[in-house]
């Protein structure tokens, strides 16, 4: 007897719009959630289990056209398929749901505080993250959890998440050069994971402060009469 399938008739990652085509209005779009891929990887480098995509395709239902968030975290996947990675997350192949979404407001709302909002409620993601750069006088970064399948906001900067064992939050920083208000991933002390940019500096100046007592422990041992090079 033959077994039916349901999901083999259903079109792969491969067969699906990897984009919809729609510009991004400003850069921040871009690199608030390229900064949170590039820090994530170097805070969990031994781990294969996650995935952060970047305006990324999530297929939801093989009827309706994708949902794009600006960016987006799932665990308990694999971290990559093959050289040619992901052209698109698609849940009846993931069979993950994403644990948190985050949205950049640009200057022209796209339904992030409305739509956006109750589409990701819907779906069941249990965390929404919202950062609007533009605000004055209501706070820039909102997060919401779901409850009872409606998203309660969650006071605090950083902002915890037990379930993924991460904090979220924003602060002043330089990343590829440019200094602003960033957001970061938090350890569980409040203290944040440095960028890539930031872990090369300290390298750096650990190295150089190597060797600067080298060369102070060299110059010691000369006054006391003992040549350094003869101790190696």
């Amino acid at each position: 007897m033959l077994k039916y399938d349901p999901l083999a008739c259903l079109p792969s990652s491969e067969e699906l719009p990897d984009s919809d085509d729609t510009p991004v209005d400003n850069e921040l779009q871009d690199l608030i959630p390229g900064l949170l891929k590039a820090t994530l990887a170097m805070a969990w480098p031994e781990r294969m289990d996650w995935f952060f995509g970047v305006d990324m395709g999530i297929y939801h239902d093989p009827d309706l056209p994708a949902i794009v968030p600006d960016g987006f975290l799932s665990l308990g996947v694999e971290r990559f398929y093959d050289e040619g990675l992901r052209p698109s997350y698609v849940l009846w192949e993931e069979k993950k749901l994403p644990i948190l979404v985050l949205e950049v407001v640009s200057q022209t709302y796209r339904g992030e505080y409305s739509t956006k909002k109750a589409e990701y409620a819907r779906l069941g993601i249990l965390y929404y993250v919202v950062y609007n750069p533009f605000r004055r006088r209501k706070p820039r970064l909102e997060v919401y959890k779901l409850v009872n399948n409606a998203y309660e906001l969650h006071d605090g900067n950083p902002v915890w998440f037990p379930e993924i064992g991460l904090g979220i939050g924003i602060e002043r920083g330089t990343y590829l050069g440019i200094p602003r208000e960033w957001m970061y991933w938090y350890n569980q002390q409040g203290q944040r994971f440095l960028t890539p940019e930031e872990k090369e500096k300290l390298a750096e100046q650990k190295a150089q402060q190597a060797q600067q007592e080298n060369q102070l422990l060299r110059e010691r041992l000369r006054s006391l009469g003992i040549d350094p090079d003869s101790l190696t």
